[in-house]
């Protein structure tokens, strides 16, 4: 037993529903386009949205294809962006694929979140905060961590020297999730009520 009630298909209107999930799968792909890297479609004053992505697409969409989707949309794009000469080989070291580790913990915290956590209601925001601070730290840990001591950019790298580097990167990488995820899934919620209402319109 895992200690964590199992909620009823009634209270729990994650993932979305029909075609819902391909309008959604588009909308974060072309989220993470816009924010991921400098190439001919990013917005430089957007922060990259990369890991809210991942989670909101665990969340939010059922196909289990999303995830290998996903990544390699993400390469595509970092791998591109490095061919046109718009970014330096700094991040594309040998510790590079940590990052689908990183990935697959922020889908996984998604997708735990909406089939255990998520209720519909008021209820489901500290449950959300939880699996957001979650999901976070391992992602961290798996990408900064794999950099640091993985990617031969630091040749003195001690366990020491990735703790003092914490407080200045995690909460940032932190709230950046927090805002796009939170976002993201207010607006899942929205949809789905004028979606509810639709029915009950025709059928006055």
């Amino acid at each position: 037993m895992s200690g964590i009630p199992a909620i009823s298909d009634h209270h729990r209107p994650l993932p979305l529903q029909g075609r819902a999930q391909w309008t959604v799968a588009l909308l974060l792909a072309a989220l993470m386009i816009c924010t991921r890297g400098q190439h001919f479609a990013s917005v430089d004053a957007l922060p990259s949205a990369s890991w809210a992505v991942f989670f909101l697409a665990g969340a939010l969409l059922r196909p289990l294809w999303a995830l290998p989707a996903l990544l390699l949309l993400s390469s595509l794009l970092d791998f591109g962006s490095l061919a046109a000469g718009t970014i330096g080989d700094w991040c594309l070291s040998p510790a590079y694929w940590a990052l689908a580790f990183a990935y697959t913990a922020l889908w996984l915290g998604g997708r735990f979140y909406a089939r255990r956590l998520h209720d519909g209601g008021w209820r489901s925001v500290p449950r959300l905060a939880l699996a957001l601070v979650a999901a976070a730290s391992v992602a961290y840990l798996l990408s900064k961590g794999g950099f640091y001591f993985f990617s031969g950019r630091y040749p003195d790298a001690e366990l020491a020297g990735f703790l003092a580097r914490v407080p200045h990167y995690y909460p940032r990488a932190l709230g950046t999730l927090a805002g796009y995820a939170g976002a993201g899934l207010l607006l899942a919620a929205l949809w789905q009520r004028l979606a509810a209402r639709q029915p009950r319109r025709a059928a006055a």
